[in-house]
């Protein structure tokens, strides 16, 4: 496992968020977002737990994720200065801290919430967190921008040998087949 539970699980929402919730392309088809009434259910389907989500906490949380498209972009283009910068910001705004919390009946575990602990300033907390313990450490390069053309939507590489490259497997047999036929087109 390359990532601890909690951060793993920090991560994925981080990028199921911001593929949700950021426009450009998905795949080979443009994607929009969704905005107005449509933003709050779109956060409550991504987020852990089925919660419901308010409309100014979709809001701010919208703000968030478009703060750590950032990161991503920032660190597939090894730009790890500016990466950093735009964690530290998210970090000092949300107050992020460590803390121990516990369900009943369930171990100790490590939380990021922040100083506000609001649903959305909990989450981009815990966001800011998860972003800073893999850039601070060489896991920082597994932040990836798919390189499918056109496709923008980002990843966590958690494989074993860090070789991934794409948002899905279709991108990735996209791609594939885009070369196989340029490899095999008569001359």
């Amino acid at each position: 496992m390359l990532f601890d539970s909690h951060v793993a699980i920090l991560l994925d929402t981080a990028v199921a968020m911001v593929n949700a919730l950021t426009d450009g392309h998905q795949g080979s088809r443009p994607y929009a977002a969704p905005k107005g009434d449509e933003l709050p259910g779109a956060i409550g389907e991504v987020l852990p737990g089925g919660v419901a989500v308010s409309v100014d906490e979709a809001l701010y949380l919208a703000g968030t994720t478009l703060k750590v498209r950032r990161v991503f972009e920032a660190m597939e283009a090894g730009r790890e200065d500016d990466a950093a910068a735009v964690v530290n910001a998210l970090v000092v705004s949300t107050g992020a801290r460590p803390q121990l919390d516990r369900a009943p009946g369930e171990p100790w575990q490590v939380h990021f919430h922040g100083a506000d602990d609001t649903l959305a300033v909990g989450w981009s907390a815990g966001f800011a967190s998860a972003l800073t313990l893999a850039i601070g450490s060489d896991l920082g390069g597994r932040l990836g921008v798919c390189r499918a053309a056109p496709c923008d939507r980002v990843y966590v590489d958690s494989s074993r040998n860090a070789v991934r490259q794409f948002c899905s497997r279709s991108c990735q047999s996209r791609v594939k087949a885009a070369a196989f036929r340029a490899r095999t087109r008569p001359t």
